[in-house]
């Protein structure tokens, strides 16, 4: 009981012990714990980390564990047994104390870790980590901070904006204490998820013993050993072990590189217009170089400076590079994984749409009349796409590698063209919503796509995907890539006029005909059963009235 008593005289909050049942067992767990990595182990933990959940659950601890609880043993373990009956039984995933959340959404898995004394000079910290904000988000951008080093930071309040592979983010704060120091400032990208961007402190007064403060590199695998030179001779073995009178001198290493210390802010504008580092003297902290020393550099020495350091166009081109955005980055990675990975096939029909033109009309008279949105000719193509996937499921489905997931849900996701990227929101039910919902959802969904302010539960759980090319821009007929982890997406092209055979076998007449492109996961929808999903669509497109029944 020696350790435990240490803990209890180490952490401020674990004095207050009267609420200790008031909250999650993972919290109190937690609380006695030196360092959370150590519950990552499998079959040597506490807390097991599940995905996609992002929650944690409880399991038994395991004797003579080796696992890092400042070597609480038995004590421990009936510590937290003592709690967890205390509690009651959890059901499930129990919600984890310590995390992040993002504002309006699910709890999702914070990389954070609490040490109680990693070293002798250093008070208890937690290291935050970058948060995994979307199930495809492999790496973060920081936009601002909205704390400073020193403020105190309580539950709910948001600490900073992250750039998710999908929207700017914000990130809240799940405990009471003090931001001791920021790892990674305004405008920081690529950093990786888990990768430590802060410090949190419980006492005011620790905050200065971590100005100069590092991240732990523990956690990195070793270097493999080299392995044993061969073994020598026996002769050259005996030469060697004679004495030597003269001392052998050991070479001098070569001194370490100086590190220039730049905020992200200087650097982005140096890289910007050309300007070496090395030219420039910080007045920051430790001589740090600010965002004002170089903007100082480049107006005494002129523009001319960094002119003469760019590099010649080749070959007299003249160009402009666009750095990658993050929803870019991720869209070109999964649609190169689906064309590589997934069979596609594609299937074209044309639908007249002279009935669908004039139900519109005269539903936007209504919508007009009664104050609503009007219903554009991709609203009522959702609801035929959603209604034909209720009428032929098998297309409603997507591939795993043991068997086919079907959904019961028809969850149509909208292609939107924005200024950083592709964005695909989400119609949720759209079989079940009427058509002045849907068009309500659509034109919502659109705008916050181009404001950059989607949540996840904006953009997730889609089963199948609309485009249209035709509407916008007149694009005839064109073939998409199918979205995973979807087994098809329809592409819309546009409504033109053309000459059609009319009733008499010499008579004629004039019609609008609409392109529409399945694209098919061969893998999940044969041949046969997209042309019967082809053929619902069609049937819906040219018979509108159907859809309202």
């Amino acid at each position: 009981m020696t350790c435990a008593s240490q803990v209890f005289r180490h952490s401020r909050k674990i004095r207050n012990t009267s609420g200790l049942v008031k909250h999650d067992c993972a919290a109190l767990v937690r609380w006695f714990a030196s360092d959370t990595r150590a519950f990552t182990n499998k079959g040597d933990d506490i807390l097991m980390v599940r995905q996609p959940g992002y929650g944690l659950s409880i399991s038994n601890y395991p004797q003579g564990s080796k696992s890092a609880t400042v070597g609480l043993g038995n004590s421990y373990r009936a510590i937290c047994t003592a709690m967890v009956s205390s509690v009651g039984k959890p059901k499930g995933t129990v919600p984890a104390a310590g995390m992040f959340l993002n504002r309006e959404s699910s709890c999702q898995l914070m990389h954070l870790r609490r040490r109680l004394s990693s070293k002798a000079d250093l008070p208890p910290h937690q290291e935050i980590g970058m948060p995994s904000l979307s199930p495809t988000m492999t790496e973060g951008n920081i936009a601002r901070w909205l704390k400073k080093e020193g403020d105190k930071v309580s539950p709910g309040e948001v600490l900073c904006e992250v750039e998710t592979d999908k929207a700017t983010v914000e990130m809240e704060c799940m405990e009471e204490g003090y931001l001791a120091k920021i790892l990674r400032g305004d405008g920081s990208s690529g950093i990786k998820v888990g990768e430590v961007i802060a410090i949190t402190v419980e006492e005011q007064e620790d905050i200065a013993k971590f100005k100069d403060y590092q991240p732990s590199t523990s956690d990195a695998a070793p270097a493999p050993k080299a392995p044993p030179p061969p073994p020598q001779p026996k002769e050259e073995v005996a030469k060697e072990s004679l004495p030597s009178s003269q001392p052998k001198a050991s070479k001098p290493s070569a001194p370490p590189a100086d590190r220039i210390f730049a905020s992200p802010l200087a650097r982005k504008l140096a890289e910007d217009h050309n300007v070496p580092l090395s030219n420039i003297k910080g007045t920051g902290p430790e001589g740090r170089i600010l965002k004002a020393d170089i903007e100082d550099y480049l107006a005494s020495h002129g523009r001319e400076a960094s002119a003469a350091a760019a590099p010649k166009a080749e070959s007299g081109l003249d160009y402009t590079d666009i750095p990658h955005s993050q929803i870019r980055k991720v869209t070109a990675s999964r649609l190169l994984l689906s064309k590589q990975t997934i069979p596609h096939y594609y299937l074209t029909v044309d639908s007249c749409v002279d009935k669908l033109m004039e139900l519109r009309s005269q539903l936007n008279l209504l919508q007009e009349a009664s104050g609503g949105k009007k219903i554009s000719v991709n609203d009522l193509v959702i609801k035929a796409a959603a209604l034909a996937l209720r009428k032929v499921p098998q297309c409603n489905s997507s591939w795993t590698n043991d068997y086919i997931r079907q959904f019961h849900n028809v969850n149509i996701s909208v292609a939107v063209q924005t200024d950083k990227g592709l964005y695909v929101p989400v119609v949720r039910d759209a079989d079940k919503k009427g058509l002045s919902k849907i068009a309500e959802e659509v034109k919502y969904l659109a705008q916050k796509a181009k404001e950059n302010s989607l949540k996840p539960e904006d953009y997730e759980g889609g089963t199948f995907t609309v485009t249209n090319l035709g509407g916008p821009f007149g694009v005839k007929q064109f073939c998409a890539i199918v979205n995973p982890p979807q087994a098809a997406i329809l592409a819309i092209g546009s409504a033109e006029r053309r000459v059609v055979p009319s009733q008499g076998p010499d008579q004629f007449k004039f019609s609008s005909l609409m392109s529409a492109t399945l694209s098919c996961d061969h893998r999940v929808i044969d041949g046969a059963i997209g042309a019967e999903w082809l053929k619902a669509f069609k049937g819906y497109i040219e018979n509108p009235e159907s859809m309202l029944l």
